[in-house]
């Protein structure tokens, strides 16, 4: 489908003019009405409004080189612009306080109308934080969701590669220009984005990377979903602005709690106390917040060596048969455990005693730590097993 308009060369025309940010733009079209009509108008219209003498210069000549290079990036294959009146512009990003004027995107620009769920957090996580962001990632792709992120290292690229390992729909939103990768090690993963989801950005091509960029961008991950998981964030990290401007665009902001002890879940706990965010200990945590129903068990790589799944008998979470969290959360409500594997069997019935410690696990079961985390991580996805202090396991139902 080809989203070019006749008037796109004046939305792009008025977004070079110098000292026009998404505000300014948006006060030009609730005065003028379109792009077009703020070049038409002329100048003692534009002396009316007070403009700067830059400004009406570059109004009476317009940058059209400028125009015709973003015109030769839009020509080529898969590359969209999605101006703030153009009807395929999403919903949600068009009702914040400042939507960029323009969108340039690179894949499938319909995923930016899909039902998102933003991840974000540090750039530096730990393996557990890296692997909760790739596991929630996956879990919630696999339910319907397209996930939203920065594409920077750490929490964002865990939760596009966790996107990409369950329904592929991930959407990628850049800080710089789409004709180039920035962090550079993510060059494969904007590849593996734009063939199956969308890479997106504000910013004309060409654009460098420039620090006041990231900020402007995390309103764009927020504004585009219902809600933002923040996964590990210590404090004053850049991911803590996606979650504020969530909270300002009145979106859901959802935080995994961590060790009091753990500097990267100080924004996160930081979030909670202040009462910004929800927190999050399992998937049907964010699902029921978000009024979502629960479908039957996620083909996630717990699954898929399951020939024959069992059917389960599934209840809307915001009509729960039981008040407690443990009934809402049992297996019985969320997953037939005859459908497990015979190591994950094996593992459940090593917690039948109560509350059990990841190295007496390794103990009893011969296994790695690291498969007994990754296992008891799953397990948990699934409702089946709950954390309690001192990083203890219990077996739920």
């Amino acid at each position: 489908m080809n989203l070019r308009t006749q008037e796109e060369e004046y939305w792009l025309a008025l977004a070079h003019a110098p000292g026009i940010g998404p505000v300014h733009f948006l006060r030009f079209l609730t005065h003028f009405g379109s792009p077009r009509a703020v070049f038409e108008a002329g100048r003692s219209e534009w002396q009316k409004l007070g403009l700067k003498a830059e400004l009406i210069h570059y109004l009476q000549n317009p940058d059209w080189p400028a125009v015709d290079q973003d015109r030769q990036w839009l020509a080529q294959a898969g590359n969209y612009l999605l101006t703030l009146h153009h009807p395929n512009y999403p919903f949600y990003l068009q009702q914040i306080s400042d939507p960029p004027p323009l969108l340039f995107i690179h894949g499938d620009y319909t995923l930016l109308s899909s039902k998102q769920l933003a991840i974000v957090g540090t750039r530096y996580p730990s393996r557990e934080g890296e692997k909760n962001a790739r596991e929630f990632a996956e879990y919630l792709s696999l339910q319907g969701f397209t996930i939203t992120s920065g594409m920077a290292l750490g929490i964002d690229g865990a939760s596009h590669w966790g996107a990409l390992a369950g329904s592929g729909k991930t959407i990628a939103v850049a800080g710089t220009g789409l004709d180039r990768v920035y962090p550079a090690q993510h060059r494969d993963l904007a590849h593996k984005i734009a063939a199956s989801g969308a890479l997106v950005s504000e910013f004309f091509p060409g654009t460098p990377v420039r620090k006041g960029h990231f900020p402007r961008r995390s309103r764009i991950v927020s504004g585009l979903s219902l809600g933002i998981l923040v996964v590990e964030a210590p404090e004053n990290s850049g991911a803590l602005y996606a979650a504020r401007h969530a909270v300002e665009q009145n979106r859901e902001v959802f935080a995994i709690p961590g060790s009091i002890h753990n500097p990267l879940a100080k924004g996160c706990h930081q979030l909670i106390k202040e009462g910004c965010a929800k927190l999050v200990e399992t998937v049907v945590d964010i699902l029921e917040e978000l009024k979502i129903y629960v479908p039957t068990p996620i083909q996630t790589e717990l699954d898929r060596s399951i020939s024959t799944p069992k059917p389960v008998a599934i209840k809307p979470l915001n009509h729960p048969t039981s008040t407690t969290k443990r009934d809402r959360a049992s297996p019985t409500h969320l997953v037939d455990q005859n459908d497990l594997e015979a190591d994950y069997v094996c593992l459940l019935n090593h917690l039948t005693a109560g509350p059990t410690s990841i190295d007496n696990l390794v103990e009893v079961s011969g296994l790695t730590p690291e498969a007994i985390s990754s296992m008891l991580l799953m397990l948990e996805l699934r409702g089946l097993v709950t954390t309690q202090a001192g990083g203890l396991y219990t077996r739920l139902g």
